[in-house]
């Protein structure tokens, strides 16, 4: 069995700035790390191998500098890592990295076997479309399962798989063939701590490179900037609020003389909250 794990190197979110003129990102001096999201599909696929053998490819699409993440996915017990990376690569957005994150996963399976399995997390904390694991499975044609929750069965024989999918209905049982790719939710499992034997083999294993010709990429105007139609207008932080948070006292009241004793405070809350309910009694009987 051969699953293919996405990951991406992103900015510590608790450490970016905006620039306060320019209104742009600042990323200098700001660490990376492994996109938390793409941990849980990580531990994921681990888990499988653990159950039903095979390897684990990590594919991540970067800067050299992303080396670094992909070594750290070694040390959680990963078996291979590949690096793509080109100067044509940057200023992607979605679209244009499914199309070299596409064709790198089909490089992979020529090198190293057909993936069975391919795994990202749900989205990235730093761009949070949740488009590039949906735009991978469509541009390779297999089956997307997103948001999955839980794994509850693989049958190699059968060639399927079944799975738990969270919805704002409640819970989704979906199950399909081989090959399919796979987004796993947040909070699903814990990543492991990568032993001594991990270590040493992270720190050893020579990380495969690919430009964009040795993944097989045939037209580059579709990476990159080149090709990448989103346009983004303009960054900023947002503004701080002038209303400060409002101090109730008798917090330990009971809850009814605790709304009074918020509305007293709040003379206007009331009548906002009366016409909000007049609305959706409306809204509920068309």
């Amino acid at each position: 069995m051969h699953n293919v794990v996405c990951i991406k190197q992103v900015p510590d979110s608790a450490q970016i700035r905006v620039h306060p003129v320019t209104n742009t990102i600042m990323r200098q001096g700001v660490p990376t790390i492994v996109n938390p999201y793409d941990l849980f599909a990580l531990e994921a696929a681990m888990e499988l191998r653990d159950k039903s053998g095979g390897e684990i490819t990590v594919l991540t699409m970067g800067p050299p500098a992303a080396e670094d993440s992909l070594r750290k996915a070694l040390t959680f017990g990963a078996d291979r890592a590949v690096l793509l990376t080109d100067r044509v690569f940057a200023g992607a957005d979605t679209l244009a990295t499914t199309y070299a994150l596409a064709a790198a996963i089909r490089k992979i399976g020529e090198e190293y076997g057909p993936p069975d399995l391919i795994f990202a997390g749900k989205q990235t904390i730093d761009g949070d479309t949740a488009q590039v694991g949906p735009g991978i499975a469509k541009r390779l044609g297999v089956v997307q399962l997103t948001y999955v929750a839980e794994i509850t069965s693989l049958d190699l024989a059968a060639r399927a798989i079944e799975v738990e999918r969270r919805s704002e209905g409640g819970v989704q049982v979906l199950r399909t063939k081989l090959p399919c790719l796979i987004t796993m939710l947040e909070a699903t499992n814990e990543i492991r701590r990568g032993g001594m034997k991990d270590a040493l083999r992270a720190a050893r294993t020579d990380i495969v490179k690919w430009n964009a010709q040795d993944a097989g990429i045939a037209d580059i105007s579709k990476c990159g900037l080149k090709g990448s139609p989103t346009i983004v207008k303009r960054v900023f932080a947002p503004s701080k609020r002038a209303e400060k948070a409002m101090l109730v006292e008798g917090a330990d009241q009971p809850v009814p003389a605790l709304i009074d004793a918020i509305f007293k405070q709040r003379p206007k809350l009331e009548t906002e909250l009366a016409a909000l309910a007049r609305a959706s009694d409306v809204g509920s009987e068309r």
